[in-house]
């Protein structure tokens, strides 16, 4: 399911066809090609994850070749470059074209295949690098102990073992592509590529050609789909898709198979589809603004994402494990989360999820200069400081039950006794309370209206 494709290029038959029975037994799959043109044919017809080009060809030469593909800037996959009568000069023009290795003929065949697969594996590494740090995603699995990430944990590695395409759900910056990359990384194609194919990464005038590619004379840019070939592509924000290339996805995942921008040949499609959206898609069905037949093709199998909010228990554990990252990574003051600060933003709506902590966690360790993160910077940080007759009772999570809410009933009585110019009756009524019941409580909190100044006018 994610077996890499190779490209074998020699003028030499023997050698092709000795290299091409080998590499089929180590389980790859192989193309030959003899010269430079059938090359940029089989190239064109497939992308391959690795090429071994001969340097000396009939019709252009490997290092002329292996400039042309560089100068197109398309993500050109590893290049082996073979030659029995290579020179230093030429090893170090293709090295610096981008080749990943030279091999002198006559090859050694367990050198050949134990560079193929570090060339493969490094590819690899390079690609997931590149993916991680543009959209800063290094957490490798959905963190919390609480019963529903245990429970999203569990659907998703049942899910992943299926090759069915998936339709994720959730709002923004609940973890939607992190639950696509856990799906990928436990799945049988997790030796291929993941590709990120948003709406964030891509212009809304793009989509077609960012997806599905395009060429021009032997010229060619290959799309998403064509990227995540062997292994995952991840549509996100697939409800923002513009009408035209949802017609041309839904015809694309119908038939396995698409032309590029430009092209004549088809392409087969090898690869999971995981799409994910905010919106309700059968809302956006209803409204004619989504395919129908396009939503039902995708959501083979749905996977629901939960808001921070429905798990806020593991509040305090993200936000040890932001800490953690932002100290290491970004070389920022260790600071820690007082319990009351944790407590408070354990009770915050989390409007904007995860991505919203992970930010305010940030936002925290730059601006901050204490050892301890307290609930009074948090509530600035969340900008919802309290008025400053409610201050008393922001540090009281600490305290004892009994001792915190007297505390807080002494700061909220006070607070309305100035508001209200000292009126018991207003405040009373404020309270809910009777009047007799508001003078017990007072003298029992030490509250004296002697004591209590009126607002100023202002």
């Amino acid at each position: 399911m994610s077996i890499a494709y190779i490209l074998v290029v020699d003028d030499e038959r023997d050698i092709r066809e000795l290299v091409k029975e080998i590499l089929i037994d180590e389980g790859y799959e192989v193309a030959v090609a003899e010269n430079g043109e059938a090359a940029k044919r089989a190239r064109r017809e497939h992308r391959p994850d690795l090429i071994l080009l001969d340097i000396w060809m009939p019709d252009i030469d490997g290092v002329s070749l292996l400039k042309e593909w560089s100068e197109e800037g398309d993500g050109l996959p590893p290049v082996v470059m073979m030659s029995g009568h290579g020179t230093v000069e030429t090893a170090v023009e293709a090295t610096r074209l981008g080749a990943y290795d030279f091999l002198e003929k006559p090859l050694s065949m367990a050198k050949l295949l134990l560079t193929i697969k570090r060339a493969l594996e490094a590819d690899k590494l390079q690609r997931e690098n590149i993916g991680l740090r543009r959209h800063g995603h290094p957490v490798s699995e959905p963190i919390g102990h609480s019963t529903v990430m245990h429970n999203l944990r569990e659907q998703a590695r049942r899910i992943a073992q299926h090759d069915a395409w998936v339709l994720i759900s959730g709002e923004p910056g609940s973890g939607k592509e992190l639950i696509a990359r856990y799906l990928h990384n436990h799945s049988p194609r997790n030796r291929g590529p993941f590709v990120d194919a948003g709406a964030a990464l891509l212009d809304h005038g793009h989509w077609a050609i960012e997806l599905f590619g395009s060429e021009a004379g032997d010229k060619i840019h290959y799309g998403r789909l064509e990227q995540a070939n062997g292994g995952t592509v991840f549509l996100d924000d697939i409800g923002d898709m513009d009408a035209a290339t949802q017609t041309r996805l839904m015809r694309t995942l119908q038939s396995r198979s698409f032309v590029r921008a430009g092209g004549s040949e088809a392409v087969r499609l090898d690869a999971r589809i995981i799409a994910a959206t905010h919106r309700d898609l059968q809302q956006e069905v209803l409204a004619k603004r989504f395919r129908e037949d396009l939503y039902y093709q995708l959501n083979v199998v749905p996977l629901h994402v939960p808001p921070l909010r429905e798990h806020c228990e593991d509040v305090p554990e993200l936000l040890n494990y932001y800490v953690t990252l932002f100290v290491n990574q970004e070389n920022l003051p260790y600071r820690r989360f007082t319990l009351a600060a944790q407590n408070r933003l354990r009770n915050h709506t989390w409007p904007g999820n995860i991505r919203e902590l992970k930010n305010l966690v940030q936002r925290l360790l730059i601006l901050g200069a204490n050892a301890e993160i307290t609930v009074d910077e948090v509530e600035q940080a969340l900008g919802t400081a309290p008025p400053a007759a409610a201050t008393a009772s922001a540090s009281t999570f600490d305290l004892p039950l009994r001792e915190a809410r007297d505390r807080f009933e002494k700061a909220y009585l006070e607070y309305q006794l100035r508001e209200t110019g000292g009126n018991i009756t207003k405040v009373a009524k404020l309270a809910g309370m009777e009047r007799t019941h508001l003078y017990r409580k007072m003298r029992a909190l030490g509250i004296s209206l002697g004591d209590v100044q009126e607002p100023s006018d202002q």
